[in-house]
């Protein structure tokens, strides 16, 4: 993630981006990137979920490491193709060429590289599936998922109080998520799921709207 000089611009419009912002200088300056690979218990047995795989540059790496199975979720359905591709040799990676959330239908996406959204108005748009996230987690196999991270664009705003509606967040052992910011509102929303994730999850680390992760609290 990289901040330009028009998003700091925006912070001058929209002073409620301090959050953001802050978090994101404290996330530099406590060099967190590496932490969101390593993660204690992974091994070739655990069950990943990749909620926004772009490129798959993060499966492959967990993959890599922990030699664990890992579902790739992707909508964007050129990006889907190229994750097929790149995967098509490794049988502990699968893709998903959908999206996940609290009903089925379509959702038009912006043509926007690893920014491409459901949020974002634009010209440049593409069509991809989402499926109830309900009924996916009904006919999954593996009662135990042990990592799940979601980073959608905004969507995180629909499936993460989906998956709490459908009684399935405490099959995440680990939960890692990309929280975005678009608007003033998202503040409150973000806080509302947050409050959520406490019935199941104890926060591990949080930087808002940066990144956070929550693990399956202790019975």
């Amino acid at each position: 993630m990289r901040i330009s000089l028009k998003h700091w611009l925006r912070l001058r419009r929209d002073p409620w981006r301090k959050i953001f912002y802050d978090a994101f200088r404290q996330w530099k300056r406590d060099k967190m990137e590496a932490k969101r690979y390593n993660f204690e218990g992974l091994s070739e047995d655990s069950v990943v979920f990749d909620v926004g795989g772009f490129e798959g540059n993060w499966a492959q790496a967990i993959n890599d490491r922990y030699g664990s199975a890992v579902h790739v979720f992707e909508p964007h359905p050129a990006f889907a193709q190229r994750l097929v591709e790149r995967f098509e040799n490794n049988p502990k990676i699968t893709v998903h060429a959908f999206a996940l959330g609290s009903e089925p239908g379509q959702l038009h996406l912006s043509d926007e590289g690893d920014a491409s959204s459901a949020v974002n108005d634009t010209a440049s748009a593409v069509t991809g599936e989402v499926r109830a996230v309900s009924e996916f987690m009904q006919t999954f196999e593996s009662r135990v998922i042990d990592l799940i991270k979601v980073n959608i664009e905004g969507g995180e705003y629909d499936l993460l109080p989906a998956l709490v509606a459908s009684d399935s967040m405490a099959r995440f052992r680990i939960l890692q998520v990309q929280f975005h910011q678009y608007r003033e509102s998202d503040i409150a929303l973000r806080e509302s799921i947050r409050g959520d994730l406490e019935n199941t999850h104890t926060e591990a680390w949080s930087y808002p709207f940066v990144w956070e992760e929550w693990h399956l609290a202790q019975p």
